[in-house]
């Protein structure tokens, strides 16, 4: 019987070769394929497959008094005329309202001048109306 040396074992299983080994990527060959994380090229930033997504953020038309996101003095001039505080508005819809609530505080009707004065005003606001 053929005597087993721990030599003869290794061999017999292949762990060892006539060749040393190598690290991958490294064979006389040529580069061979990675395997693992970092392998691929890594994607330029901004350029993506598949279609575009819209833009969020809102156009300059829904920064107005009339629009989506209207700024402070807006709102309290929605308040004013009673509409949404938040949403876009038609002209027609400000017109409407103005006219409930200059009937209601009108001083011939029996309003205070000074809160007819603030109606108009936010009216004027919200159309883009200038007073000069």
């Amino acid at each position: 019987m053929p005597q087993l040396t721990l030599e003869r074992l290794e061999q017999s299983k292949g762990w060892l070769t006539s060749k040393a080994r190598k690290p991958r990527g490294q064979d006389p060959e040529g580069p061979t394929e990675q395997r693992g994380f970092g392998t691929k090229k890594a994607v330029k930033a901004g350029k993506r497959k598949g279609p575009s997504k819209a833009t969020p953020s809102l156009s300059k038309g829904d920064w107005g008094p009339l629009g989506k996101h209207p700024h402070l003095e807006a709102i309290v001039a929605r308040q004013r005329l009673h509409l949404p505080l938040s949403g876009r508005l038609s002209m027609a819809e400000v017109n409407q309202a103005w006219k409930r609530c200059a009937g209601e505080h009108h001083p011939d009707r029996g309003g205070e001048h000074d809160t007819m004065q603030l109606v108009n005003g936010a009216r004027d606001l919200l159309l883009g109306r200038d007073l000069s």
